[in-house]
């Protein structure tokens, strides 16, 4: 990791830029696999699968016996860990489905939105080396609770053709069977255009790597929706003199272990701090499984010392982290300057690992500075909002003058015909 000393403010916006690979490239790469999945179906599919996974072709979906016996593979006490998650996502969510009232804007004028859910949804739920099946979660949760009608997951399995039980175990747990075995970036434009054996939708969800949030910026072109620009994982975490540097280096490592270009940042006014961070990532990363994945994101990394607290929260809103963890004496004060972060974690013992999984916030986070313009995952990401107005004579009578002086400042006269027609016919 890198560590800088008191920058400049003028050159904060550098350092907050991300790690990429060449734009020209990504482009190119994935156009063509969404070109050819859009022209060539399963076909193209398959043989992406077997280039980028070493899939051998085979049936694109998870079949019944397939996820019947995911139930035998999962311990007990994953099931239970599982179904805990389970709940507390569920409560988190429920809460969200709220019934707005009718308002009476005018006598006689009554307006009201109504809830719909999407009817066709994709999830793209990340595998290979670390299948998340605590996205599937995070994300079929609150599309159940919205009453989505078609729900379909894709995701890449290993290549032995198997899709991990996990994965398999929590989408039979929330009630979704339509899981295809597929990844990448051909998997959002199978779930976008349609194949033999993928179903179209008309919203995709989920998060993955660079290539996946290309395609999904591509699709949308196209008119199909997506839930955000969701690509490699970032946490910034915010430190005073008091945090203990064994806590803040175990919440590095552990968003960095997502993979090589996920990027985690401290910042902190407390340069001692800075070496004892730099000291425990030093031991607690030689225990770690993924410690060669761990190493290449910490290249991309910084450990920034900044003058005062103020600051860290000025660079925080600027950098618009995935995850921002404030562990600092008075954490719930400096929150309340927090206008650009996708979830905020407050205090010693809140680690970013509670939301990934089971403290029931949605872990489907906007990444990239997407945080300064868009929200996480939630049920109303699965719901359109529909208003309604009912007029009654009274209401037409009481705003209809006002509907046609403004139509008449427009110049748009046949807006105005449409009131006085009605209110000729309510005089006669």
């Amino acid at each position: 990791m890198k560590t800088i000393i008191l920058p400049d403010k003028n050159k904060w916006e550098t350092i907050c830029q991300r790690p990429g690979m060449n734009k020209t490239d990504l482009d190119g790469v994935v156009r063509n696999i969404i070109d050819r999945v859009k022209s060539e179906s399963d076909e193209a599919v398959s043989y992406f699968n077997r280039k980028f996974d070493g899939l051998v072709p085979g049936n694109l979906k998870v079949s019944s016996d397939e996820l019947e016996e995911s139930y035998e593979q999962v311990p007990e006490s994953l099931k239970n860990a599982i179904n805990i998650a389970k709940a507390n996502i569920e409560k988190f969510h429920s809460a969200q489905m709220v019934t707005e009232p009718v308002i009476e804007t005018t006598p006689g004028v009554r307006c009201w939105r109504k809830n719909v859910p999407v009817e066709k949804v994709g999830l793209y739920i990340p595998g290979g080396s670390a299948p998340l099946f605590s996205t599937l979660l995070m994300l079929g949760i609150p599309a159940k609770l919205a009453g989505c009608k078609e729900i379909i997951v894709c995701t890449p399995s290993g290549t032995d053709g198997k899709i991990s039980p996990l994965i398999l175990y929590a989408g039979s747990l929330i009630g979704i069977t339509e899981i295809f075995k597929v990844g990448g970036a051909q998997a959002i434009a199978a779930m976008a255009y349609g194949t033999e054996t993928i179903p179209k939708v008309y919203k995709i969800f989920g998060p993955g790597n660079q290539y996946v949030t290309k395609a999904k910026e591509m699709v949308q072109e196209d008119g199909i929706a997506i839930d955000m620009p969701a690509g490699p994982s970032e946490v910034l975490v915010i430190a005073d003199q008091g945090a203990s540097a064994e806590f803040i280096a175990a919440d590095l490592l552990s968003q960095a272990e997502h993979g090589p270009d996920s990027q985690v940042i401290l910042l902190t006014d407390n340069q001692p701090l800075i070496n004892k961070v730099k000291s425990e990532i030093e031991n607690q990363v030689q225990v770690l499984p993924r410690k060669e994945i761990i190493m290449k994101a910490l290249d991309n990394s910084n450990l920034v010392l900044l003058s005062s607290l103020s600051d860290c929260i000025d660079f925080s809103n600027i950098y618009a982290p995935e995850h921002l963890i404030i562990n600092t004496a008075d954490a719930e004060a400096l929150a309340d300057k927090i206008i650009n972060a996708g979830s905020v974690f407050l205090g010693k013992y809140s680690c970013e690992s509670a939301g990934d999984y089971a403290s029931g916030t949605n872990h489907t986070l906007p990444t990239n500075g997407f945080a300064k313009n868009y929200s996480g995952v939630s049920t109303d990401s699965f719901l359109k909002k529909i208003s309604f107005q009912d007029i009654s004579e009274e209401g037409i009578k009481n705003l209809g003058p006002v509907i046609g002086s403004l139509a008449e400042a427009e110049s748009l006269e046949g807006h105005k015909s449409a009131v006085n027609i009605r209110l000729k016919s309510l005089n006669k």
